[in-house]
C-alpha cells in the first residue's frame, strides 16, 4: 500500500498562485495514477485533476481547466498541483489519491487505492 502526506496549502488571495504536493512512500510511485481531489466546506469532495502513469496522459475538471497544472515527479516519488489565478470558490481541502488501475477510472473517484490527509487552501477575496 503507498502512504501519501500532501503540502503547500495556505491562506493566498485571489489571483495568487500556491503549488502543492503529495509525497509518496511505501510502494513504487510509477505503478499508481494520482489525483487530486477537493472537498469545500458543506460541500462533497469532488475531482480536480489527474495524471497517468509515466505522466503522458492528464485530465481536468471544467472548473480548473487553464488555472491547475498537475504534474509528477516518478524519481522524486512526488505528485503536484501547481494552482495559479486561484479564485475564493477555489477554497477547499485538497487531497491526492492514488489507484493501480487504470487511468481513466480516477475522474469516478472510485477504486482508489490510498488517500492523503488533505491540505487546506483558503482563497479570500
Amino acid at each position: 500500500q503507498v502512504q501519501l502526506v500532501e503540502s503547500g496549502g495556505g491562506l493566498v488571495q485571489a489571483g495568487a498562485s500556491l503549488r502543492l504536493s503529495c509525497a509518496a512512500s511505501g510502494r513504487t510511485f510509477s505503478r499508481y495514477a494520482m489525483g487530486w481531489f477537493r472537498q469545500a466546506p458543506g460541500k462533497e469532495r469532488e475531482f480536480v485533476a489527474a495524471i497517468s502513469r509515466g505522466g503522458s496522459s492528464t485530465s481536468y475538471a471544467d472548473s480548473v481547466k487553464g488555472r491547475l497544472t498537475i504534474s509528477r515527479d516518478n524519481a522524486k516519488n512526488t505528485l503536484y498541483l501547481q494552482m495559479n489565478n486561484l479564485k475564493p470558490e477555489d477554497t477547499a481541502v485538497y487531497y491526492c489519491a492514488a489507484t493501480s488501475a487504470s487511468f481513466s477510472g480516477v475522474a469516478a473517484g472510485t477504486n482508489l487505492d490510498a488517500w492523503g490527509q488533505g491540505t487546506l487552501v483558503t482563497v479570500s477575496s
